[in-house]
């Protein structure tokens, strides 16, 4: 089952807390991998804070059409705590 994002919070620091409709919930860091042509414009803190969930994709998108794959949220806000979290995997 893909997990479905129900309630997203832009952070500073490049951090999106996230809730999941099963209730897991958590804190994910993308400072390391805002990277390549679709990622490195969201280094703006105006355009990442612009971060919203899809309805129809059921994920965080951003007004330049970058998104990320709900299960690496989910993965990420499950480790948040973790020195070993999986890193993204871009949609």
């Amino acid at each position: 089952m893909i997990p479905r994002i129900v309630e997203i919070k832009p952070l500073e620091g490049y951090r999106l807390w996230v809730r999941f409709h099963d209730g897991t919930s958590g804190t994910v860091d993308l400072s390391d991998d805002l990277w390549g042509p679709m990622f490195e414009p969201l280094k703006d803190p105006q355009l990442f804070a612009q971060a919203r969930i899809d309805p129809e994709l059921e994920t965080v998108t951003w007004p330049n059409g970058a998104d990320l794959a709900p299960e690496f949220l989910y993965q990420n806000a499950n480790a948040s705590h973790s020195k070993d979290a999986p890193r993204m995997a871009h949609r």
